[in-house]
């Protein structure tokens, strides 16, 4: 039988304690594990979930593709950027544009599913 997969830090926490044998420690006690691993599942997401793009966003993000070339400003940098972080509830962070586009080209594909899904 699979493993369902984990949500977050705290579904693996929980995973390593049941394989190593740990848990017949905390067997039948109430340790409030079930809460720090639902925390830790919060604080610790595997996958972000995005939001509804606003209808501002909408329009300015159709327009940057329309306009989207092989060399980003920094402008459209800082914008794919601080999108990014708003719509998947993440820290904005600003890859080095000098080393690999493979972080900016992640985050545009990301933002262009949540887009599309608006087109169908």
């Amino acid at each position: 039988m699979a493993r369902p997969k984990s949500k977050g830090l705290g579904d693996t926490i929980e995973k390593v304690i049941k394989s190593t044998g740990l848990q017949i420690f905390v067997d039948g006690k109430d340790c409030g594990c079930e809460e720090r691993k639902e925390k830790l599942n919060q604080l610790f997401p595997y996958r972000f979930k995005a939001r509804c793009l606003t209808e501002q966003e909408y329009n300015e993000y159709k327009e940057f593709k329309n306009t989207i070339t092989l060399k980003l400003s920094r402008e459209q940098v800082n914008y794919i950027c601080n999108l990014y972080a708003s719509i998947f509830n993440r820290q904005v962070w600003y890859p080095c544009t000098g080393c690999s586009p493979k972080p900016l080209i992640t985050m545009i594909d990301k933002l262009d599913k949540v887009f599309e899904s608006y087109e169908n």
